[in-house]
């Protein structure tokens, strides 16, 4: 048998691994990251592009711009308001679990190990009755975040993280419903078979369902536009789906929602600037275009855009294109509604059967 089977939980072709041994915590809050084109930037399309990425040295990996430094500063956060709790970081990939030991060496580069990782084993894919498996991921993603969901009792909150080259979005706002029941059994079923998910694994997902509280933990959902998708594509799966150009803007969210300090954007955006080639230019686009979209409010504006300023980051002379809307809903920290939005924060239902990119 393999070694990493030994040290991982399997689950048709979904395997886990738990690295932090703390999954008996009762975390508020837990962070999801989808690894590749997420915090990864592993741009294969071939098979032969595949190949190269699994014999990649861990050192060789290549981040997002800026991923690294957002998620050590989301750490550092989490850490300065809860002492000794571990972070709760998990990641999802669609990578085999033969890459794990490599992945897991890159992130503790980046000092950001997280208590679990999923991995497909799509080995168990190659066979007559689960081709389509080899390239879908709706079933295998649904699967792993129900897996991690049932590993905790009691309502948690949830920011997950995602980009805009597979269906994220879809993913994530179906396991949403899920969770909720948002659909009865038949209309789940059926969504499911139209995703392409497997008769097996639909099956897997229902128990799966059942072992969950009837509660959505999905709290705010950032897309990473790797593929530039147009951001009003997402405006049909409501606002708390928040599509980002590049990881300042998600760390401008972040701050709004008190995930983040002031000096903690700051760092992502140094990194962008001194690491990646970012200009003050780009990054002043990129504020404008959160408030342009109604995503960044008055109140946040003008809390962080002084230091900005300070720091060389954005103009002192900088003026946003249209007048900032104003918080309309606040629930402690997080902010629901910014005045100028038309769209709910969470639709009743989605349309997921008609994909209008």
């Amino acid at each position: 048998m393999s070694r990493w089977k030994w040290r991982s939980e399997i689950l048709g072709d979904v395997v886990f691994f738990n690295y932090g041994e703390t999954l008996d915590q009762e975390f508020p809050e837990i962070y999801v990251w989808d690894l590749d084109k997420t915090y990864l930037d592993t741009n294969w399309h071939t098979m032969k592009d595949l190949w190269n990425t699994i014999f990649e040295k861990s050192f060789q990996k290549k981040n997002v711009p800026g991923t690294s430094t957002l998620v050590s500063c989301v750490k550092a956060s989490w850490q300065k308001s809860r002492g000794d709790l571990a972070f709760p970081l998990f990641f999802i990939t669609a990578s085999p679990p033969q890459m794990e030991k490599r992945l897991r060496e890159k992130l503790e580069i980046d000092e950001i190990l997280p208590i679990g990782m999923f991995f497909k084993d799509n080995l168990k894919n190659i066979r007559p009755g689960r081709w389509r498996r080899l390239s879908q991921q709706t079933g295998f993603k649904v699967q792993s975040l129900l897996q991690l969901r049932s590993k905790f009792s009691g309502e948690i909150t949830q920011v997950l993280w995602g980009d805009d080259s597979e269906t994220d979005a879809t993913i994530y706002s179906l396991y949403s419903d899920i969770c909720a029941r948002r659909w009865t059994e038949n209309e789940l079923i059926q969504l499911l078979k139209y995703f392409q998910v497997g008769r097996e694994q639909i099956d897997t997902i229902l128990d799966l369902q059942d072992q969950c509280p009837d509660h959505d933990p999905v709290e705010k959902v950032y897309i990473n536009l790797a593929i530039d998708t147009d951001p009003e594509y997402y405006l049909k799966f409501g606002r708390r789906i928040v599509p980002t150009y590049n990881s300042f803007q998600t760390g401008l969210d972040l701050f709004q929602d008190s995930r983040l300090q002031v000096s903690e954007v700051l760092k992502v955006a140094e990194d962008l600037i001194m690491n990646y080639g970012f200009s003050a230019d780009e990054l002043q686009s990129s504020l404008d275009d959160l408030v342009r979209r109604r995503i960044l409010a008055q109140e946040t504006l003008e809390r962080i855009l002084p230091s900005l300023q300070e720091n060389h980051i954005i103009a002192p002379d900088f003026k946003p294109s249209i007048s900032p809307g104003k918080v309309e809903s606040q629930v402690g920290d997080r902010i629901f509604g910014v005045s100028g939005e038309l769209e709910p924060w969470i639709p009743d239902r989605i349309d997921y059967m008609h994909d209008y990119r």
